[in-house]
Protein backbone atom coordinates (compact mmCIF):
# COMPACT_ATOMS: atom_id res chain seq x y z
CA UNK A 1 0.00 0.00 0.00
CA UNK A 2 1.41 3.53 -1.07
CA UNK A 3 1.78 5.42 1.74
CA UNK A 4 0.10 9.14 1.85
CA UNK A 5 1.49 11.72 0.07
CA UNK A 6 1.45 13.96 3.15
CA UNK A 7 3.52 11.82 5.30
CA UNK A 8 4.67 13.29 8.99
CA UNK A 9 8.68 11.75 8.77
CA UNK A 10 10.09 11.90 12.00
CA UNK A 11 13.34 10.36 13.77
CA UNK A 12 12.95 7.86 17.03
CA UNK A 13 15.55 8.27 20.00
CA UNK A 14 15.05 5.13 21.77
CA UNK A 15 16.81 5.17 25.39
CA UNK A 16 17.97 2.02 27.10
CA UNK A 17 16.61 0.66 30.63
CA UNK A 18 16.75 -3.08 30.20
CA UNK A 19 13.25 -4.73 30.74
CA UNK A 20 11.65 -1.46 30.61
CA UNK A 21 12.20 -1.23 26.92
CA UNK A 22 9.37 -2.93 26.49
CA UNK A 23 7.75 0.12 26.86
CA UNK A 24 9.70 1.14 23.94
CA UNK A 25 7.62 -1.90 22.15
CA UNK A 26 4.53 -0.70 22.92
CA UNK A 27 5.50 2.78 21.90
CA UNK A 28 6.21 1.54 18.67
CA UNK A 29 3.52 -0.85 18.30
CA UNK A 30 1.20 2.27 18.34
CA UNK A 31 3.04 4.51 15.96
CA UNK A 32 2.72 1.94 13.70
CA UNK A 33 -0.72 2.19 13.31
CA UNK A 34 -0.24 5.80 11.81
CA UNK A 35 -0.17 4.90 8.12
CA UNK A 36 1.15 8.56 7.71
CA UNK A 37 4.09 8.55 10.17
CA UNK A 38 7.20 7.64 8.56
CA UNK A 39 10.23 6.18 10.58
CA UNK A 40 13.20 8.17 9.08
CA UNK A 41 15.70 7.74 11.60
CA UNK A 42 16.57 5.53 14.94
CA UNK A 43 18.53 6.06 17.23
CA UNK A 44 18.88 3.10 20.10
CA UNK A 45 21.00 2.34 23.13
CA UNK A 46 20.77 -0.61 25.03
CA UNK A 47 17.13 -1.92 25.08
CA UNK A 48 16.32 0.78 22.27
CA UNK A 49 19.14 -0.76 20.47
CA UNK A 50 17.28 -3.77 20.28
CA UNK A 51 13.83 -2.49 19.91
CA UNK A 52 15.56 -0.56 16.57
CA UNK A 53 16.62 -3.32 15.08
CA UNK A 54 13.73 -5.74 15.74
CA UNK A 55 11.94 -2.84 14.08
CA UNK A 56 14.02 -2.14 11.19
CA UNK A 57 14.82 -5.46 10.01
CA UNK A 58 11.46 -6.43 10.18
CA UNK A 59 9.89 -3.59 8.48
CA UNK A 60 12.26 -4.79 5.88
CA UNK A 61 11.30 -8.09 5.30
CA UNK A 62 7.60 -7.61 5.62
CA UNK A 63 6.29 -4.02 6.03
CA UNK A 64 4.24 -3.22 9.62
CA UNK A 65 3.07 -6.39 9.96
CA UNK A 66 7.16 -8.17 9.98
CA UNK A 67 8.38 -5.26 12.22
CA UNK A 68 5.26 -6.15 14.68
CA UNK A 69 6.51 -9.73 14.20
CA UNK A 70 9.99 -9.27 15.19
CA UNK A 71 9.72 -6.87 18.00
CA UNK A 72 6.64 -9.86 19.56
CA UNK A 73 9.54 -11.95 19.23
CA UNK A 74 12.12 -10.03 20.47
CA UNK A 75 10.42 -9.64 23.75
CA UNK A 76 8.68 -13.44 23.85
CA UNK A 77 12.88 -14.33 23.97
CA UNK A 78 13.79 -11.61 26.79
CA UNK A 79 10.32 -12.62 28.66
CA UNK A 80 11.23 -16.04 28.35
CA UNK A 81 7.69 -16.83 27.03
CA UNK A 82 6.01 -18.70 24.23
CA UNK A 83 2.94 -16.72 23.40
CA UNK A 84 2.53 -13.40 24.82
CA UNK A 85 -1.43 -14.14 24.62
CA UNK A 86 -0.83 -16.36 27.49
CA UNK A 87 -0.12 -13.73 29.72
CA UNK A 88 -2.72 -11.08 28.23
CA UNK A 89 -5.68 -11.92 30.48
CA UNK A 90 -3.90 -12.75 33.77
CA UNK A 91 -2.50 -8.89 33.86
CA UNK A 92 -5.93 -7.56 34.39
CA UNK A 93 -5.78 -9.36 38.09
CA UNK A 94 -2.38 -8.99 39.11
CA UNK A 95 -1.26 -6.26 41.50
CA UNK A 96 -0.26 -2.99 40.99
CA UNK A 97 3.15 -2.22 39.13
CA UNK A 98 4.59 -0.64 42.96
CA UNK A 99 3.93 -4.30 44.33
CA UNK A 100 5.30 -6.18 41.51
CA UNK A 101 8.30 -4.32 41.85
CA UNK A 102 8.42 -4.54 45.20
CA UNK A 103 7.79 -8.46 45.16
CA UNK A 104 10.62 -8.76 42.13
CA UNK A 105 13.42 -6.64 44.79
CA UNK A 106 12.67 -9.81 46.93
CA UNK A 107 12.86 -12.42 44.80
CA UNK A 108 15.61 -15.03 44.96
CA UNK A 109 16.95 -14.45 41.30
CA UNK A 110 17.50 -11.07 41.47
CA UNK A 111 18.90 -11.17 45.16
CA UNK A 112 21.60 -13.95 43.99
CA UNK A 113 22.08 -11.53 41.22
CA UNK A 114 22.48 -8.42 42.93
CA UNK A 115 24.65 -10.21 45.62
CA UNK A 116 27.06 -11.83 42.90
CA UNK A 117 27.08 -8.34 41.14
CA UNK A 118 28.31 -6.50 44.08
CA UNK A 119 30.86 -9.32 45.06
CA UNK A 120 32.17 -10.67 42.14
CA UNK A 121 33.66 -9.44 38.90
CA UNK A 122 31.83 -10.55 35.73
CA UNK A 123 35.49 -12.27 35.10
CA UNK A 124 35.16 -15.04 37.43
CA UNK A 125 32.69 -16.81 35.43
CA UNK A 126 35.94 -17.76 33.09
CA UNK A 127 35.23 -19.79 30.27
CA UNK A 128 31.66 -20.65 31.48
CA UNK A 129 31.06 -16.71 30.78
CA UNK A 130 28.67 -16.39 27.73
CA UNK A 131 26.39 -12.87 27.65
CA UNK A 132 22.86 -14.21 28.06
CA UNK A 133 21.57 -11.84 24.88
CA UNK A 134 23.73 -13.26 22.16
CA UNK A 135 21.70 -16.38 21.42
CA UNK A 136 18.76 -13.58 21.04
CA UNK A 137 20.75 -10.92 18.96
CA UNK A 138 22.55 -13.83 17.20
CA UNK A 139 19.47 -14.67 15.11
CA UNK A 140 18.65 -10.89 14.10
CA UNK A 141 18.57 -10.45 10.13
CA UNK A 142 22.14 -7.92 10.03
CA UNK A 143 21.83 -8.06 6.24
CA UNK A 144 18.30 -5.80 6.56
CA UNK A 145 19.96 -4.23 9.65
CA UNK A 146 23.06 -2.98 7.88
CA UNK A 147 21.32 -1.79 5.03
CA UNK A 148 20.81 1.63 3.66
CA UNK A 149 17.28 1.07 2.57
CA UNK A 150 14.76 1.65 5.46
CA UNK A 151 15.25 3.91 8.34
CA UNK A 152 19.03 4.62 9.48
CA UNK A 153 19.76 3.36 12.30
CA UNK A 154 21.98 3.91 14.64
CA UNK A 155 23.42 2.09 17.88
CA UNK A 156 25.35 3.91 20.65
CA UNK A 157 28.00 2.15 23.42
CA UNK A 158 30.95 3.89 25.50
CA UNK A 159 34.19 3.26 24.82
CA UNK A 160 35.74 2.17 27.92
CA UNK A 161 39.65 3.04 27.07
CA UNK A 162 38.58 6.15 26.00
CA UNK A 163 35.33 7.20 27.89
CA UNK A 164 34.08 8.25 24.70
CA UNK A 165 30.87 7.32 22.93
CA UNK A 166 31.20 5.04 19.95
CA UNK A 167 27.96 5.52 17.72
CA UNK A 168 27.68 2.22 15.23
CA UNK A 169 26.19 2.57 11.95
CA UNK A 170 25.33 0.53 8.78
CA UNK A 171 27.74 -2.65 7.87
CA UNK A 172 29.80 -1.61 11.51
CA UNK A 173 26.33 -2.96 13.28
CA UNK A 174 27.05 -6.33 14.59
CA UNK A 175 25.54 -8.86 17.12
CA UNK A 176 28.99 -7.56 18.88
CA UNK A 177 28.02 -3.55 18.66
CA UNK A 178 24.49 -4.31 19.89
CA UNK A 179 25.75 -6.69 22.95
CA UNK A 180 27.84 -3.78 23.84
CA UNK A 181 25.30 -1.40 23.50
CA UNK A 182 23.87 -3.21 26.26
CA UNK A 183 26.68 -4.12 28.34
CA UNK A 184 26.82 -3.36 32.11
CA UNK A 185 29.83 -3.46 33.63
CA UNK A 186 28.45 -5.07 36.75
CA UNK A 187 26.77 -7.34 35.15
CA UNK A 188 28.97 -8.41 31.88
CA UNK A 189 31.88 -8.70 30.28
CA UNK A 190 33.49 -5.72 28.50
CA UNK A 191 32.33 -6.53 24.51
CA UNK A 192 35.78 -6.42 22.68
CA UNK A 193 34.97 -5.03 18.99
CA UNK A 194 38.19 -4.65 16.69
CA UNK A 195 37.81 -0.94 14.00
CA UNK A 196 38.56 -2.76 10.49
CA UNK A 197 40.58 0.59 9.47
CA UNK A 198 42.75 0.94 12.43
CA UNK A 199 43.09 -2.73 13.24
CA UNK A 200 42.75 -1.29 16.97
CA UNK A 201 40.43 -3.65 20.02
CA UNK A 202 38.65 -1.35 22.39
CA UNK A 203 36.70 -2.84 24.88
CA UNK A 204 32.95 -1.57 25.12
CA UNK A 205 30.77 -0.79 28.15
CA UNK A 206 26.66 0.65 27.87
CA UNK A 207 26.28 3.36 25.68
CA UNK A 208 23.87 4.84 28.29
CA UNK A 209 26.51 6.54 30.00
CA UNK A 210 27.46 8.56 26.57
CA UNK A 211 24.18 7.92 24.76
CA UNK A 212 21.30 7.55 25.93
CA UNK A 213 20.26 7.68 23.40
CA UNK A 214 22.58 9.44 21.11
CA UNK A 215 20.88 12.17 19.68
CA UNK A 216 24.05 13.97 17.46
CA UNK A 217 23.80 11.43 14.80
CA UNK A 218 19.98 12.39 13.73
CA UNK A 219 21.01 15.80 12.88
CA UNK A 220 22.25 14.90 9.39
CA UNK A 221 20.52 16.99 6.83
CA UNK A 222 19.03 14.31 5.18
CA UNK A 223 16.90 13.45 8.05
CA UNK A 224 13.84 15.36 8.94
CA UNK A 225 14.18 17.76 11.77
CA UNK A 226 11.72 16.59 14.61
CA UNK A 227 13.05 13.80 17.46
CA UNK A 228 10.84 11.89 19.05
CA UNK A 229 12.37 10.55 22.66
CA UNK A 230 10.79 7.76 23.98
CA UNK A 231 12.20 8.50 27.72
CA UNK A 232 12.12 5.27 29.76
CA UNK A 233 14.21 6.17 32.53
CA UNK A 234 12.20 9.32 34.82
CA UNK A 235 13.95 13.05 34.60
CA UNK A 236 12.42 13.64 37.92
CA UNK A 237 11.76 12.22 41.56
CA UNK A 238 9.95 13.73 44.25
CA UNK A 239 10.83 11.09 47.24
CA UNK A 240 14.33 11.20 48.78
CA UNK A 241 15.73 7.67 47.97
CA UNK A 242 16.97 6.20 51.43
CA UNK A 243 16.89 2.42 50.77
CA UNK A 244 20.19 0.89 48.99
CA UNK A 245 17.87 -0.69 46.56
CA UNK A 246 16.46 3.35 45.71
CA UNK A 247 19.56 4.80 46.22
CA UNK A 248 21.83 2.82 43.34
CA UNK A 249 18.33 2.93 41.14
CA UNK A 250 18.26 6.78 41.21
CA UNK A 251 22.20 7.01 40.54
CA UNK A 252 21.58 5.13 37.41
CA UNK A 253 18.67 6.74 36.32
CA UNK A 254 21.13 10.18 36.77
CA UNK A 255 23.92 8.89 35.27
CA UNK A 256 21.63 7.55 32.42
CA UNK A 257 19.70 10.61 31.91
CA UNK A 258 22.95 13.08 31.88
CA UNK A 259 24.05 12.52 27.95
CA UNK A 260 20.77 12.98 27.20
CA UNK A 261 20.00 16.40 29.16
CA UNK A 262 23.44 17.52 27.42
CA UNK A 263 22.76 16.83 24.23
CA UNK A 264 18.98 18.63 25.02
CA UNK A 265 20.97 21.97 26.73
CA UNK A 266 22.84 22.08 23.79
CA UNK A 267 19.40 21.94 21.41
CA UNK A 268 18.21 24.27 23.55
CA UNK A 269 21.07 26.95 23.51
CA UNK A 270 21.04 26.17 19.70
CA UNK A 271 17.48 27.24 19.24
CA UNK A 272 17.80 30.26 21.42
CA UNK A 273 20.81 31.45 18.81
CA UNK A 274 18.63 31.09 15.94
CA UNK A 275 15.53 32.82 17.79
CA UNK A 276 17.66 36.10 18.41
CA UNK A 277 19.39 35.84 14.89
CA UNK A 278 22.58 35.14 16.17
CA UNK A 279 22.91 32.25 13.32
CA UNK A 280 22.04 32.06 9.53
CA UNK A 281 19.29 29.72 9.11
CA UNK A 282 20.09 26.59 7.88
CA UNK A 283 23.82 26.84 9.16
CA UNK A 284 22.52 24.16 11.92
CA UNK A 285 19.61 21.93 12.66
CA UNK A 286 16.72 23.38 14.16
CA UNK A 287 15.53 19.79 15.86
CA UNK A 288 11.75 19.90 17.48
CA UNK A 289 11.94 17.51 20.31
CA UNK A 290 9.04 16.03 21.82
CA UNK A 291 9.03 13.64 24.33
CA UNK A 292 6.60 10.27 24.72
CA UNK A 293 7.05 9.01 28.46
CA UNK A 294 5.52 7.93 31.36
CA UNK A 295 7.25 8.65 34.37
CA UNK A 296 4.34 8.05 37.10
CA UNK A 297 4.52 4.53 36.04
CA UNK A 298 8.59 4.13 35.88
CA UNK A 299 8.60 5.55 39.20
CA UNK A 300 6.54 2.85 40.37
CA UNK A 301 8.78 0.46 38.97
CA UNK A 302 12.98 -0.09 40.09
CA UNK A 303 15.95 -1.79 39.15
CA UNK A 304 14.85 -5.04 39.86
CA UNK A 305 12.34 -4.87 37.37
CA UNK A 306 15.10 -3.93 34.59
CA UNK A 307 17.42 -6.65 35.41
CA UNK A 308 14.96 -9.56 36.42
CA UNK A 309 12.59 -9.73 32.59
CA UNK A 310 9.18 -10.79 34.39
CA UNK A 311 6.64 -11.07 31.47
CA UNK A 312 3.63 -9.90 33.27
CA UNK A 313 5.47 -6.58 34.00
CA UNK A 314 6.75 -6.57 30.47
CA UNK A 315 2.82 -6.78 29.10
CA UNK A 316 2.04 -3.93 31.32
CA UNK A 317 5.07 -1.67 29.86
CA UNK A 318 3.82 -2.70 26.30
CA UNK A 319 0.31 -2.04 27.50
CA UNK A 320 1.35 1.61 29.22
CA UNK A 321 4.05 2.38 25.51
CA UNK A 322 0.42 1.92 23.67
CA UNK A 323 -1.23 4.12 25.85
CA UNK A 324 1.57 7.14 26.27
CA UNK A 325 1.93 7.01 22.30
CA UNK A 326 -1.91 7.09 21.69
CA UNK A 327 -1.97 10.21 24.36
CA UNK A 328 1.18 11.98 22.63
CA UNK A 329 -0.29 11.42 18.83
CA UNK A 330 -3.75 12.45 20.11
CA UNK A 331 -1.87 15.96 21.28
CA UNK A 332 0.86 16.53 19.22
CA UNK A 333 0.34 14.38 15.81
CA UNK A 334 -0.60 18.02 14.11
CA UNK A 335 2.88 19.68 15.56
CA UNK A 336 4.91 17.03 14.24
CA UNK A 337 6.72 18.46 11.23
CA UNK A 338 6.08 22.09 12.50
CA UNK A 339 7.17 22.73 16.05
CA UNK A 340 8.70 20.73 18.77
CA UNK A 341 6.49 19.70 21.85
CA UNK A 342 9.37 19.03 24.57
CA UNK A 343 9.40 21.88 27.01
CA UNK A 344 13.28 22.48 26.84
CA UNK A 345 11.81 26.15 28.36
CA UNK A 346 10.81 24.56 31.55
CA UNK A 347 13.91 22.28 31.59
CA UNK A 348 16.95 24.52 30.73
CA UNK A 349 15.37 28.23 31.31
Amino acid sequence: MARPRNRKRINLALQGGGAHGAFTWGVLDRIMDEDDIEIAGISGTSAGALNGAAYKSGYLANGIEGARHNLEWLWRQIGSVGDMRITDWVREFTPAPVVMAQAAGFSAAYAVADVASRMFSPYAYGPFYQHPLRSVVDQFDFGRICTAEGPRFYVCATNVRTGKARVFTGDEISTDAILASACLPTLFQAVEITDPETGQTDPYWDGGYTGNPALFPLYDKELPDDIVVVNINPLERDDLPTTPQDIQNRINEISFNSALFNELRAIHFVKRLIDQGAITPGAMKDANIHMIADDDLMRQLSVATKTVPNPLIIGKLRDAGRAAADKFLTEHKDDLNHRGTADLVAMFG
